[in-house]
């Protein structure tokens, strides 16, 4: 696997794919600057080295048309300030102004594009368009990891016009290796927690998993399908009549490959999807009618975090409660302190997929787990056993 620390960058430009599709305020200011300060230490790396570094990203969809509310002239000066040096920019990505904006950049300077999706051939994997953006830099770098699930042609497409200098960025080979960690090589007992509402959102998942992990933990929305698949009482909880079956063959396939499923056994119910809902505790199969689970109960945490101290490889993927509601979020906040406690005694810990790294931000679980994932999609194909176009393109 070839990475920046495999190059020596004096005097050349690295044409370096980040993932800058950061949520901005009506203001046009970035609200969560993340991405653009875990993208910082590959494009230093560039500048240290004596070379220049060349930005190119997304930001929304804008749907292959110019839409000067995703320019990302709007995020340049907060890329200037993260990084400490003043980021010059490109008015388009290809073509006369990008050509002279990358032709006049000099070492130790940085240059960010203008939005790749303004143009319909980045989505649509064009060959000529990644032509174009390869002959602005010497060296392909990818360090987007939230786009490598898309053959697009700044993540996949333009490596081929780079055959023998192309690598990761420092971000991207922290993902892969933190995956790889969980799905390969993590230290046993591997333990997989996983929320949400829907079992078939994350059946290829669990399908894929069951030969890596040793317990599995379902929690959330999901829990509500395989109680009533064994026959008990949901209520009006969130469930998946048409999945029943399934959630009993995943139960049976875990069974035979000797996998621990730990389902909920209490539950905070509500009579109303509401934060000031009347609520009471009971047990996950026997939820009153027009009653519905929203969070998990207390003995329900008590088993999940015995599981959880007692692995050393974790995997979280979605919440176990609608944390969003101040009086539901006590299960996915109980779940992470497990885990940041199993972290501490030393387990590797990964989190990763939407809502979980949303849970964790707000939670203020970022720096208590081992690695939280920046890419949603690109995480959850790669633990479907998915390779994704935009590492197997720098493999290639």
């Amino acid at each position: 696997m070839k990475t920046i620390d495999d190059f020596n960058f004096e005097s050349k430009k690295a044409l370096i794919r980040v993932d800058f599709n950061v949520p901005l305020n009506q203001d046009f200011e970035v609200t969560d600057t993340s991405r653009i300060a875990a993208a910082t230490p590959t494009i230093l790396k560039v500048l240290e080295d004596g070379g220049s570094a060349i930005l190119m990203s997304h930001l929304g969809r804008p749907k292959g048309k110019v839409n000067p509310d995703m320019s990302l002239s709007h995020i340049c000066e907060k890329v200037s300030e993260i990084i400490g040096v003043q980021v010059k920019f490109a008015e388009d990505c290809v073509g006369d102004k990008a050509k002279a904006a990358a032709g006049a950049l000099e070492n130790g300077e940085v240059l960010l594009l203008e939005n790749l999706r303004f143009h319909a051939e980045e989505e649509a994997g064009d060959d000529a368009f990644a032509e174009q953006l390869s002959k602005l830099g010497d060296v392909y770098v990818n360090d987007a990891f939230g786009t490598a699930h898309r053959a697009h042609a700044s993540t996949t497409i333009v490596a081929k016009f780079f055959p023998e200098n192309k690598c990761f960025g420092y971000l991207l080979a922290k993902e892969i290796k933190a995956i790889e960690k969980v799905m390969q090589t993590g230290e046993k007992p591997v333990t997989a927690i996983l929320g949400g509402a829907k079992v078939s959102s994350k059946i290829t998942i669990i399908e894929n998993i069951l030969d890596k992990v040793d317990h599995l933990i379902i929690g959330g929305g999901m829990t509500y399908t395989f109680i009533k698949a064994q026959g008990g009482n949901v209520g009006d909880s969130i469930c998946e009549d048409d999945k029943m079956d399934l959630a009993l063959d995943i139960l049976k396939q875990a069974k035979a490959k000797g996998v621990e499923v730990h389902l909920p056994v209490d539950v905070l119910a509500a009579d109303d999807f509401s934060n000031e809902a009347d609520t009471q505790f009971v047990s996950v199969d026997e939820i009153p009618d027009s009653w519905q689970g929203l969070d998990a109960g207390p003995q329900t945490l008590e088993n999940f975090k015995k599981v959880i101290l007692a692995s050393k490889t974790i995997l979280w993927n979605g919440p176990v409660g609608v944390f969003e509601m101040e009086n539901f979020a006590k299960g996915t906040i109980a779940v992470g302190n497990a885990i940041d406690e199993a972290t501490q005694n030393g387990a590797f810990s990964l989190v990763g997929g939407g809502d979980s790294v949303a849970a964790v931000k707000q939670f203020g679980f970022q720096d208590k787990v081992s690695y939280v994932s920046t890419g949603g999609g690109a995480m959850l194909e790669s633990l479907e056993g998915k390779t994704l176009p935009g590492i197997a393109a720098i493999l290639d």
